[in-house]
């Protein structure tokens, strides 16, 4: 029972809070510039080249896959069935 104390203790605020944040915004308006400048001349970035370290790789391997589609080198069991249907 006391553990089950602060879980319902907490539950119970929480919606308090959030009914709190909604009546305070209705009031505020938000009001955006027509016009946003953006003045890149005064920044200076300075900074170094970082390459990656390693050999370049010029001798490559093309890919081999496994064929997922069978070649089939004849179709002696179809011709025989169309010979059957034939007759």
């Amino acid at each position: 029972m006391s553990r089950l104390f602060p879980v319902l203790a907490a539950l119970a605020f929480s919606g308090s809070a959030f009914a709190q944040d909604d009546a305070a915004d209705a009031g505020r308006q938000i009001k955006y510039k027509e016009r946003t400048e953006i003045d890149f001349e005064g920044v200076d970035v300075t900074g170094e080249l970082v390459k990656p370290n390693g050999a370049l790789l010029l001798d490559r391997r093309k890919a081999q896959f496994n064929p997922l589609i069978r070649l089939r080198e004849d179709f002696i069991i179809e011709m025989k069935a169309s010979v059957d249907e034939v007759k």
